[in-house]
């Protein structure tokens, strides 16, 4: 397996393939970079590098006690970037790897970015507080840590349902996405995942957003059930400077799934701009 070892001493594997200019995915909640095969698969057969980890806690990648925080993740991403000495990089994120790519230019900078995606993503912030009055409550979130720590195989395959939007009336519901969804949640960490959740849920990552100096598309379903737009999507297309913000009528969370075929022709039309 290809992997980095981070200055913690833990291990990230990722994949890399091709050899065009370099697009690196960052995967969502629970997930790993198998996530991304249909988009990774696409874009090297259209003369890209495609490169894409799975984050600590997450699928093949080492399942530490410590550093299951955004500060860690985004370090974790720039050590990939600097291991492969990465140039002109297009980051995307999707969900929780939407605030693992604005963090890292938070944290970071973009002198190895050119360009920036997110897709479903969590940021601004997903909680409900002063400053986000239309944010969802806690006991959502401590919902989601009651399922994992109770029953995480059955947590999973109940939350890939609404994920993909599989409990819309018109939804073509496929087994095999779910059945995807499961596997890769259940190849993670309890506790990392576990973890995970505070970062994708409680994070503000406002700051980050305003430190994005590339041109950045986001792409949003208004009928995403995980992550509403109006509290993601559409405020964060406000906040970043260079931003061209694209709804997807009727989409979930699962759009690079249930939308593969649009998906993947708006990241290659970005690209190629």
């Amino acid at each position: 397996m290809s992997t980095i070892i981070t200055k913690d001493g833990t291990q990230i594997f990722y994949k890399d393939w091709g050899t065009g200019r370099p697009v690196v995915f960052s995967h969502g909640w629970p997930l790993n970079a198998d996530a991304w095969d249909t988009q990774m698969l696409f874009l090297v057969q259209h003369g890209f590098r495609v490169i894409a980890h799975d984050r600590r806690g997450h699928g093949r990648s080492d399942q530490p006690f410590q550093g299951n925080d955004m500060d860690t993740y985004a370090d974790d991403l720039a050590a990939l970037l600097d291991a492969l000495d990465l140039h002109e990089a297009t980051l995307v994120g999707h969900s929780t790897g939407g605030g693992e790519v604005a963090h890292y230019i938070g944290r970071h900078g973009t002198k190895r970015v050119a360009k920036a995606v997110l897709i479903g993503a969590v940021p601004p912030i997903m909680i409900k507080t002063e400053a986000n009055p239309n944010g969802l409550p806690l006991d959502v979130f401590d919902g989601i840590r009651k399922g994992v720590a109770e029953n995480r195989p059955q947590f999973y395959r109940d939350l890939a349902t609404p994920f993909f939007g599989f409990n819309r009336p018109e939804a073509k519901v496929s087994q095999g996405a779910i059945d995807a969804f499961v596997i890769q949640g259940m190849a993670g960490s309890i506790y990392g995942q576990y973890q995970c959740i505070h970062e994708f849920s409680e994070v503000d990552y406002t700051e980050d957003l305003k430190k994005i100096d590339v041109p950045t598309l986001i792409l949003h379903g208004d009928d995403d059930q995980i992550v509403p737009i109006d509290n993601a999507g559409r405020l964060s297309a406000k906040i970043v400077k260079n931003a061209t913000l694209k709804v997807y009528a009727g989409a979930s969370h699962g759009m690079c799934v249930v939308n593969a075929d649009q998906v993947n022709a708006d990241l290659l039309a970005f690209l190629q701009s």
